[in-house]
């Protein structure tokens, strides 16, 4: 009892919440997680909709998302709780920070073969599993192999497992909620994703930097402000490309 209170107290701090919901600068973290989010979570905007078209009945498909929507909330419960104590040992510090690094050099490497970002899943009938539940099952497992990315980016950015908790749950919605727009955005917009791996590798840096041997702490409010900066940027880009283009 005393470790799960140690995890998970501070999100039944109601001080904790009072002081993240009335605070600016929380609330500009808080955006930066949003938009993260929605950013790394395209993919599994796309394999959920493939998962749920094996459902010919559109109730079904609605009621499965909604079932995966709210197994996505309480894994990340779970997960962001562990994760706050885990992220203080500066051993794992050093593993995510590297973990996050090989994202962005598996995305900018040089790409021999294209391949699918997304895996092909066939969802079939399993014996005493109906084919709804084999759906809301997949969609699950989806969500958790996802949302690791998205927690440890998190995480590295606010300690604060309530700014993180606020961050996902946003994001997850949103991502559910306008999967559409966000790949549309996307497509006229491509420096975007470039732009989320810019990012993810400034937050591998900031992790690998704050472990004891080094100490340095970049404030979570400047890393918000970085974040602004490194849209208003993109978006600047993208217009003299699109310019020049013409």
């Amino acid at each position: 009892m005393q470790i799960i209170s140690k995890l998970y107290g501070p999100f039944f701090d109601l001080h904790n919440w009072e002081t993240v919901l009335t605070s600016s600068s929380d609330w500009m973290i808080i955006l930066s997680l949003i938009m993260i989010e929605c950013l790394l979570s395209v993919d599994n905007a796309v394999v959920l909709a493939t998962q749920t078209q094996a459902l010919t009945n559109l109730k079904e498909r609605e009621k499965s998302l909604f079932y995966g929507l709210w197994g996505a909330y309480i894994f990340r419960f779970l997960v962001i709780g562990i994760g706050t104590y885990l992220i203080h040992i500066w051993e794992i510090k050093i593993a995510g920070a590297l973990y996050l690094l090989y994202m962005v050099y598996r995305y900018f490497a040089p790409k021999t073969k294209k391949t699918s970002k997304t895996p092909q899943k066939s969802i079939k009938k399993k014996r005493h599993i109906s084919l709804f539940w084999s759906v809301v099952i997949q969609i699950e497992m989806m969500d958790i192999i996802f949302s690791v990315d998205s927690v440890l980016a998190s995480l590295a950015i606010s300690s604060n497992p309530v700014v993180v908790l606020i961050g996902g749950m946003i994001g997850i919605l949103c991502m559910r909620g306008i999967a559409e727009v966000i790949m549309n955005v996307m497509r006229k917009i491509p420096e975007l994703e470039t732009m989320a791996y810019v990012l993810i590798a400034i937050i591998g840096v900031k992790l690998f930097v704050s472990i004891p041997m080094i100490g340095w702490e970049i404030p979570s409010g400047i890393f918000a402000l970085i974040v602004v900066f490194a849209v208003l940027i993109t978006l600047v880009i993208h217009y003299f490309r699109v310019r020049k283009a013409r």
